[in-house]
C-alpha cells in the first residue's frame, strides 16, 4: 500500500481544528491548508507582493505582514475580490502541499490528512478520500466564530456564505463526524474515525496511540 492522503473538512467555527488537533497528538501527519497560506504571503514573498500590487499597501500591517482580517473583511464582501486573491494564492498552496505529502511519502508514512475548509467547494474532494466532514448546525457556528473570532454576526455570515451549506458537505463524506455536544464526544468520535480509516488500509491504529491523560 502507498501513501494515503485523506482529507478533512467543515464549515467556519465547525470543529474540524479541534479534529485535526487530536489527530496530531496521536502523531497523525496533518497537512494545514490555512497554515500553508500563511506561509506562502510570509514578507518577502512573491505571493505577498502580487496581493499588495492588487489590494494596495492598506492590506499590510505596520511590521509589513498581511492583515488578513483586513483582505478577509474585503474578500468575503466582494467575490470578484476573493477571486482575484485566491488565482494567487491558491496554485502556491496546491503546490507546496503536495510538496508536503512527498515528503510524508518520502518518510514512508502510511497515512497523512489534509485539514482544508474548501475541498468540496474547489471540487477536488474525490483527490483526498476518504473524506472526512466535521458537522454543526448555523446556529453553533454563529455563535462559536462569534465568541472566537470577535466577529460580527453579520461578518460571520458573509464567511459563511462563500462556503457551501454543511449538509452539502455531509452529502458527500465518507465518515461525518457531528459537533453537536460536548468535547469529549467530538474527541471519542474522532478517534472511531481515525481508528476505521486505519483499519480499512490495513494500518495499525496503534501506529496512533491515544495521548496519556
Amino acid at each position: 500500500m502507498g501513501f494515503v492522503l485523506f482529507g478533512l473538512t467543515g464549515g467556519l467555527a465547525s470543529g474540524k481544528s479541534s479534529v485535526a488537533a487530536r489527530w496530531k497528538a496521536r502523531g497523525l501527519p496533518v497537512i494545514d491548508a490555512d497554515e500553508l497560506a500563511r506561509e506562502i504571503v510570509a514578507p518577502g514573498s512573491s505571493a505577498l507582493h502580487e496581493i499588495t500590487l492588487a489590494f494596495g499597501p492598506a492590506i499590510l500591517k505596520k511590521d509589513g505582514t498581511l492583515d488578513r482580517k483586513r483582505v478577509a473583511d474585503r474578500v468575503f464582501a466582494d467575490p470578484e475580490a476573493r477571486k482575484k486573491l485566491e488565482a494567487i494564492t491558491h496554485p502556491r498552496i496546491v503546490a507546496a502541499t503536495l510538496q508536503r505529502a512527498s515528503d510524508l511519502e518520502s518518510r514512508d508514512e502510511p497515512l497523512g490528512c489534509y485539514e482544508a475548509t474548501l475541498l468540496v467547494e474547489r471540487r477536488v474532494a474525490d483527490n483526498f478520500r476518504p473524506l472526512v466532514v466535521v458537522s454543526a448546525t448555523e446556529q453553533a457556528q454563529v455563535a462559536r466564530a462569534i465568541a472566537r473570532d470577535k466577529l460580527s454576526a453579520k461578518a460571520v455570515r458573509a464567511r459563511l456564505s462563500a462556503q457551501l451549506p454543511l449538509h452539502e458537505k455531509v452529502a458527500v463524506a465518507d465518515h461525518v463526524i457531528d459537533n453537536s455536544g460536548s468535547l469529549a464526544a467530538l474527541i471519542a468520535r474522532a478517534d472511531d474515525v481515525l481508528d476505521a480509516i486505519c483499519k480499512s488500509y490495513d494500518i495499525d491504529p496503534a501506529r496512533y496511540p491515544l495521548p496519556g491523560p
